[in-house]
């Protein structure tokens, strides 16, 4: 190598050498900042618990279809079921019974058959059909958002279940699951069964808070 071109291939080889150094300095600065959006994610992706005010909110919400006529004609004060978008007594003079099935030669099954009979206002089907039994009415009609939310997470009052089961029990019990599925004429609860099991986990997670 001749001395004109000596300066020019040590300057070739520093700014190879430099370029090499700039890629893994670049390298390791993008490396760092996927370790730290790795380190971050799982703290960021959970959800923050829903709080007293929440759980609250929430049970206000599941209270709107609590209380439709969907839900509280089977769960009445008396013992006579109601009927209709308007919530009035049975007008066949159907009682409760011990067991909640009528009493006898008026049973529940005698006209609600396994499924909904087809027609407006028909009578409507469910192989379980009757009312809670009269040692535990659990009554709905009447009550205050505190008296029911108090009531349905009682396992006293609620058929001895923990507050997964109650949600157990709304989210897949096929009896509940007629209150939208009512047959033509019949006025569908305020929220979709999906929206009130949603619902009412906020409330169990927040701690099954009561409204004041």
């Amino acid at each position: 190598m001749n001395s004109h071109n000596a300066p020019k291939a040590k300057r070739t080889e520093f700014r190879g050498r430099f370029g090499v150094l700039a890629r893994y300095a670049a390298a390791m600065v993008t490396f760092a900042g996927a370790l730290a959006l790795v380190a971050a994610s799982p703290a960021d992706s959970v959800p923050a618990k829903p709080d007293a005010a929440a759980s609250r909110a929430a049970f206000l919400q599941v209270y709107s279809v609590l209380t439709s006529p969907r839900c509280q004609n089977c769960h009445p004060a008396g013992d006579a079921p109601l009927q209709g978008d308007d919530s009035h007594v049975h007008i066949q003079n159907v009682k409760r019974g011990k067991d909640g099935h009528g009493v006898y030669g008026m049973r529940c099954d005698t006209c609600h058959q396994a499924a909904n009979l087809p027609g407006a206002h028909m009578p409507p089907g469910n192989p379980k059909w009757s009312l809670p039994p009269a040692a535990q009415k659990m009554t709905f009609v009447g009550r205050s958002p505190a008296e029911l939310c108090n009531q349905i997470k009682d396992p006293n009052q609620n058929g001895k279940r923990s507050l997964q089961a109650l949600l157990d029990h709304v989210a897949n019990d096929d009896l509940v699951a007629w209150g939208w599925n009512p047959g033509d004429g019949r006025t569908l609860p305020p929220l979709t069964r999906p929206e009130t099991v949603a619902q009412m986990k906020i409330w169990i997670n927040g701690g099954a808070a009561c409204p004041e």
